[in-house]
């Protein structure tokens, strides 16, 4: 079921990433709709979030981001134990910090800018018309931003599925 739910993930953060565009919001529905655990709030917080956030390009990759933003959803401290919850706070610790691990064995940061150096050899300015016209051309959304959000999502559905599982936390229909 794990590998199932992790292909997934993959295939549909490549589509939506694809068809949609917004890292962020891409591997976080990916992830929503292979788990089929949704929240309408996490996902639009998670917008403002893509290609580094505003699309400045300088912060976190966004599939980063969201992929850490449906660990913590699911695992993180909760708001009626702020105090004291240690076991989900360091456990959504652990499990965003192996996330981070992936992204740097694969791309070597998970700083928008730099993996765009990475997998296309430069970096863009998207508030700049010939910029994101470069962007697009170079295979922005036909292969290479794709590729980061559906990888993003299956990891992160690997690394969470045997915690959530543990937990008893994975919707009945698994």
């Amino acid at each position: 079921m794990k590998e199932k739910i992790a292909q997934k993930a993959y295939e549909l953060g490549f589509e939506y990433e694809q068809k949609y565009r917004g890292c962020a919001q891409c591997s976080l529905a990916a992830l929503q709709d292979s788990f089929e655990i949704y929240d309408e709030t996490l996902f639009r917080a998670a917008n403002a979030l893509s290609s580094g956030g505003g699309m400045t390009c300088s912060g976190s990759c966004g599939a980063y981001v969201g992929s850490v933003m449906f660990i913590g959803s699911l695992l993180g401290r909760r708001r009626e134990f702020f105090d004291n919850d240690r076991d989900f706070k360091y456990t959504s610790f652990d499990l965003a910090k192996k996330l981070h691990d992936l992204f740097i064995q694969e791309y070597g940061s998970i700083l928008c800018n730099q993996i765009h150096k990475e997998i296309f050899g430069r970096t863009y300015n998207l508030h700049q018309s010939d910029d994101k016209q470069q962007f697009e051309k170079d295979g922005a959304h036909t292969e290479k931003c794709t590729a980061v959000v559906a990888k993003a999502a299956k990891w992160c559905a690997e690394l969470i599925y045997d915690q959530l599982d543990e937990r008893n936390l994975l919707p009945k229909i698994f």
